[in-house]
């Protein structure tokens, strides 16, 4: 998929890979909100970047995932890769 990730595609993505039901979808605007806030730890985020590995062609590095804090640096890492025409390379930050 080359198109870009919205905020409602990661939040499918984020409670899936949690093994949540949609029920339980953070609502509202999570953009700005630390994830271990909303509740999703190391290995739902690692779980969501093999989701958006295969969704989208992102291979997001281990350390560049950890540095990630809220779900706008992660739409802005893989829209940036998206946008930038390497959906298939290890994005390793900037």
């Amino acid at each position: 998929m080359t198109e870009p990730m919205d905020i409602d595609t990661l939040r499918r993505i984020l409670v899936a890979c949690a093994g949540e039901d949609e029920t339980a979808a953070p609502a509202g605007d999570i953009l700005d909100i630390p994830f271990t806030d909303l509740g999703y730890d190391s290995l739902a985020l690692m779980e969501s970047a093999a989701r958006i590995k295969q969704d989208f062609g992102v291979d997001i590095a281990d350390d560049v995932l950890t540095e990630l804090e809220t779900p706008r640096a992660l739409l802005d890492l893989v829209n940036g890769s998206v946008r930038a025409g390497r959906p298939a390379e290890e994005v390793r930050g900037a």
